[in-house]
């Protein structure tokens, strides 16, 4: 049977750091970002890529939390807590970014016979798991978390990760957001008062998550290692190299820069209707 590492075995894989842009960095960006190199890549003009990325002080919401009842008194709570609200492209639900939230990314072409979902989630899993050698990492749903789902990452039943999958034009992108320092309890209450406020006492069609706080931590807080969103990605970029093959820092080319205006163009539209 295929081992999920071997997805990540590849000629060589472009690293692309966007983890030290600072506050001002738009994270409606990150995901045109990955559309616009899904679709280069899954169109043979770019190699496999990694992207570190990281947003201070954000919300973002799934597709899902747009149909709650009240998602104008919800976002208003998390605005008055002082965090800026975007609306990605994809599926699942709310989830916090802050200075201590490490976002990764890889961006694979789709194979003939197509790439699993499964899959794309075990090699991610198997990535993480090689980062942190020492620790017992389980992949189940961790009920009361936010954002739940089958690939969310534990140690000792408290939820540190999810995963999640895009799939653009014959590319890939797996992502995941690692909670790294900070306190995971915390950023689940802000969770939890944006949904208290954008549902209150509703029956709602869609199924919303009951958020229970201690059940979220952060790596630092597992682990007792003093972690930092640095020390992490260089964990990242020496287990893809040990599992994938070669690595080299690059950039956007000038085609996938092109493509990105489009892709940012539908980003925005989505919010605008969603969120004006």
């Amino acid at each position: 049977m295929e081992q999920p590492e071997s997805l990540l075995c590849r000629p060589s894989w472009r690293f692309i750091d966007q983890s030290a842009y600072g506050p001002g960095f738009n994270p409606i960006h990150s995901f045109a970002t990955d559309d616009a190199l899904a679709a280069a890549i899954g169109g043979g003009w770019s190699p496999a890529t990694a992207r570190a990325w990281v947003h201070h002080d954000t919300v973002v919401l799934g597709i899902q939390d747009t149909k709650l009842p009240y998602l104008k008194d919800g976002v208003k709570v998390l605005e008055d807590a002082g965090y800026r609200v975007i609306v990605r492209n994809s599926g699942g639900l709310a989830v916090l970014l802050d200075e201590g939230v490490l976002n990764l990314s890889l961006i694979m072409p789709d194979t003939e016979k197509g790439i699993d979902i499964d899959r794309g989630y075990e090699a991610m899993y198997a990535l993480i798991r090689h980062m942190f050698p020492q620790a017992r990492i389980d992949a189940y749903e961790i009920v009361g978390s936010y954002c739940p789902g089958s690939y969310d990452l534990s140690i000792g039943g408290k939820k540190f990760a999810g995963i999640s999958q895009r799939r653009l034009k014959k590319g890939v992108a797996v992502q995941i957001y690692l909670c790294v320092n900070g306190s995971g309890a915390e950023r689940a209450a802000e969770i939890r008062a944006f949904y208290e406020a954008a549902k209150q006492d509703t029956e709602t069609k869609w199924v919303y998550p009951d958020i229970k706080p201690d059940v979220m931590a952060s790596l630092t807080e597992l682990t007792g290692e003093p972690l930092t969103v640095q020390s992490v990605i260089v964990r990242f970029l020496e287990s893809l190299k040990e599992i994938g093959g070669p690595l080299a820092g690059g950039s956007m080319t000038p085609f996938e820069a092109e493509v990105f205006d489009g892709y940012l163009q539908r980003v925005i539209e989505r919010n605008n209707k969603a969120l004006v």
